[in-house]
């Protein structure tokens, strides 16, 4: 989990309890799948997490940047920041596989088919959430493979003209069929692992075949 995370949302004062504020960050992540956003009442969570509201408020000023945390929180559970650095020593091959894995083993999992169907449930009535939602997650992960196809450009490991695009590309491609048969209720995920690893396989070599110099 990233160094902001663990930060206090409210600013200077009483320094915060970490485990206190991880305890809150994961009774939102349960609640927010479970009940929805608007189902899911600060009063709740605090029972959920095992303290009181008033903690909730003095780690999270309101609901919506608890919810915006909890999505980011999530999302690098999965794809932590440190995957999206390209070390010396590692071919790009091995980086963008890493990413591929992370991103497919997030994007499939129960939790985030159940949040997207409450993010496209709710598009239409809160356009604010959405954005919330947006920038918290696929907008983070989209900015850090961004950079990372950057500096694989530096680096002439790949030959990538419109770096922003190509982070799309990636992903896109990632998310593939078997996503949206999920979002739709008419399709499981992968039959196995092999299935899985597989499918990231293939679109890192098609990738690769794309933007390799």
């Amino acid at each position: 989990m990233s160094d902001k995370l663990l930060q206090s949302s409210s600013g200077p004062g009483r320094p915060k309890d970490p485990a206190k504020r991880l305890a809150i960050l994961e009774a939102a992540k349960r609640l927010f799948m479970r009940h929805g956003y608007d189902g899911s009442s600060m009063d709740a969570i605090a029972a959920e997490a095992r303290v009181s509201k008033l903690t909730v408020y003095s780690h999270f000023t309101d609901k919506e940047t608890l919810f915006a945390c909890a999505v980011e929180s999530k999302c690098e559970e999965q794809l932590p920041q440190l995957f999206f650095a390209l070390q010396p020593d590692t071919p790009i091959e091995a980086a963008l596989l890493a990413i591929g894995r992370g991103f497919n083993t997030l994007i499939n999992s129960q939790e985030a088919v159940a949040m997207l169907r409450l993010m496209i449930a709710q598009s239409t009535q809160n356009q604010r959430l959405s954005e919330l939602f947006y920038n918290a997650g696929p907008q983070r992960m989209l900015d850090a493979m961004q950079h990372l196809l950057e500096q694989a450009n530096a680096l002439q490991l790949l030959r990538v003209d419109n770096p922003q695009h190509a982070a799309e590309h990636f992903f896109s491609l990632v998310k593939g069929g078997c996503n949206f048969r999920q979002l739709i209720g008419c399709g499981t995920t992968f039959a196995d692992e092999a299935a899985a690893e597989q499918h990231v396989r293939e679109i890192v070599s098609l990738f690769l075949r794309a933007y390799r110099p």
